[in-house]
């Protein structure tokens, strides 16, 4: 199973480098590069699907309907934002079932109010953190014997400070999550008062442009973070390349000089020789016209 590759990742003792795709297409470019995990992002799946920002838009079917694309696109397990569960304890059951079945390795859920937004943003509200204490043990619970890894995640930073942020994150493990996830870092220290102050496995989130990243993958690990997502990563490039060629391509009038993929470099991404030989083995009407 994924999810038990994810957990065997884990207790190897090396921080795993999860880097984030926005559809099924980045997912599998994650996966070809050689990355062992993948993440959904709910900021990239937004901007993908809608071209708007993450600010609580998606619904749940539409998040559980994008995990699970991906998880049919790719062999390595798929961490999936949960957002804040989409309501009540009975909602956050019914996403915690929907997940599993969609088969991902781990989903994350945040203590924010509705409507939620993304954690490098501001105005966030928080609920209270016997709710969101809640929403963890609901998680735990409903994820019955499926293996499914719960991580808690608490958007506190900008709200009440690095000490409320902590002090959630120590919450949300002693209430059953695997993991602690303070998101909304900006600043290496940070990242290192995380490191210190959370009492149990931790997730760290590594956004392009602020100060934390000029922390490596070896630096994280020395910090004892089990694993680093580099969420935005792939969405910023991607969105960059396309920018620029799209300008060169209306000032040129044609793509001459463009360095992209060739056609038969992209078809093996998308796994077409695969589909071409299952059609010439079994394509039995092919076979009735000759």
């Amino acid at each position: 199973m994924k999810r038990d590759s994810l957990r065997e990742l884990i207790k190897g003792g090396r921080i795993v480098q999860v880097p984030g795709a926005f559809d099924s297409l980045s997912a599998r470019l994650i996966e070809r590069a050689g990355f062992e995990s993948v993440y959904m992002t709910g900021f990239g799946a937004t901007a993908s699907r809608l071209g708007m920002p993450d600010i609580g838009l998606l619904t749940q079917t539409e998040m559980t309907e994008q995990a699970r694309n991906m998880t049919r696109a790719v062999n390595i397990p798929v961490i999936a934002d949960a957002d804040a569960g989409y309501g009540g304890p009975s909602n956050v059951e019914r996403t915690v079932r929907e997940y599993v079945q969609a088969g991902v390795a781990a989903i994350h859920l945040e203590d924010q109010a509705s409507p939620k937004r993304c954690g490098q943003m501001s105005g966030i509200r928080l609920v209270d953190p016997q709710e969101a204490v809640a929403r963890i043990q609901v998680a735990t619970l409903s994820r019955g014997n499926n293996d499914l890894i719960i991580i808690g995640r608490t958007d506190a930073l900008s709200v009440s400070g690095m000490s409320g942020a902590i002090r959630r994150a120590n919450m949300y493990l002693e209430a059953g999550a695997d993991l602690a996830f303070v998101d909304g870092v900006k600043r290496i220290a940070e990242v290192r008062a995380i490191s210190e102050l959370v009492q149990g496995p931790k997730l760290v989130s590594i956004v392009d442009g602020t100060e934390a990243a000029e922390l490596s993958v070896d630096d994280l690990q020395e910090m004892g973070f089990s694993i680093v997502l580099y969420a935005v990563t792939c969405l910023f490039s991607a969105s960059r390349a396309m920018s620029d060629t799209l300008a060169s391509l209306k000032a040129n009038g044609s793509p001459k000089g463009m360095r992209g993929m060739s056609y038969d470099e992209f078809v093996e991404v998308v796994d077409l020789p695969f589909h071409q030989a299952l059609g010439d083995r079994f394509d039995v009407g092919a076979e009735q016209q000759e």
